[in-house]
């Protein structure tokens, strides 16, 4: 088919590749403008825009999308470029922009959006994170056909996703974007014979996933040891959880911990004790063990290493 593709982060540009790979017509895509990234705050581009370049594939950044909006001139200048692409259909993944009504209405087939949830659960922002902040056991990927609400759209395909125990945000991310590239092939290919039944959405079992904010980084102990654990994992690798160590000004990054099922006695946040097999924290309810930590402006060190450069104070 004759696509249009929008996205911007790594997820949308394992997608890309899955779309070109299986022989569709590319010849628009649309992701966010360059942005500073590293140390020298060079403006680097997206790895969709990356990707598409590679491809030979014409590449569109406006700002906004809404003609009426800040930025009307880079929005109609986009709408011109649609238009000259005449799609099928446009595919959506990650793109970071809403769609207003007249980019929906404008491919014949309507926008598709990859969406990383089994909707209604987690629609939002920051699915994968939240499904492994509650204790999610399964997640999915979504297609879904995009209206003007917030992935509130039919359902078209989805496909079943594991949450292991010890799966970081970051191996979820990974396996979901995998999914997510098999999925819309899959999709289109049904489109395109007719097979494609929009589902509603039910409306028992919407959540939202709220944007991440970088205050959630540091942990509060007074909370379950069982839910900080799954917050170390879901803020891997961003925006990373954060704890206070005594004899330290800076707060320690924590990349890996696990939750231990023990009475504990002593305040919250407390260290109870410091070995090479982690570092025990009293929480609200159980304890929090540390296994992988780093200190501002240092390296990632496993806790054996750790505490031999650190012990906590008495």
């Amino acid at each position: 088919m004759r696509l249009v593709f929008a996205g911007t982060p790594e997820f949308a540009r394992v997608a890309l590749d899955a779309l070109l790979a299986a022989g569709h017509d590319i010849p628009l895509v649309l992701t966010q403008p360059d942005r500073p990234a590293g140390r020298g705050l060079k403006l680097t581009p997206s790895p969709v825009k990356q990707a598409a370049l590679a491809a030979g594939i014409a590449v569109a950044q406006p700002r906004s999308l809404r003609l009426d909006g800040r930025y009307p001139d880079e929005a109609a200048q986009a709408r011109d470029q649609l238009r000259q692409a005449v799609p099928d259909v446009m595919v959506v993944a990650a793109y970071g922009l809403i769609l207003p009504a007249w980019t929906l209405a404008l491919p014949p087939r309507g926008c598709l959006n990859i969406h990383a949830s089994l909707l209604p659960r987690w629609r939002g922002a920051a699915p994968i994170q939240r499904a492994i902040e509650a204790g999610d056991a399964r997640t999915g990927v979504t297609i879904m056909q995009m209206d003007e609400g917030l992935d509130t759209g039919d359902m078209l395909l989805e496909r079943e996703v594991p949450i292991g125990p010890d799966d970081t945000a970051a191996q979820l991310h990974d396996a979901l974007a995998a999914a997510g590239g098999e999925a819309i092939v899959a999709a289109l290919q049904a489109l395109q014979a007719g097979g494609l039944a929009p589902r509603p959405q039910p409306a028992d079992g919407v959540t939202y996933a709220a944007k991440l904010d970088k205050a959630e980084a540091a942990l509060d102990c007074s909370q379950p040891a069982a839910l900080l654990a799954r917050r170390v994992r879901a803020f891997n690798p961003v925006p990373g959880a954060t704890v206070r160590l005594p004899g330290l000004a800076d707060p320690v990054k924590v990349w890996r911990a696990q939750a231990l099922d023990q009475a504990v006695a002593e305040p919250a946040g407390t260290v109870l004790r410091a070995a090479a097999d982690g570092i025990d924290l009293a929480t609200g309810e159980g304890v929090l063990r540390l296994l992988e930590l780093q200190k501002a402006g240092g390296k990632r060190q496993p806790v054996d290493v750790f505490v031999r450069g650190w012990q906590p104070a008495g």
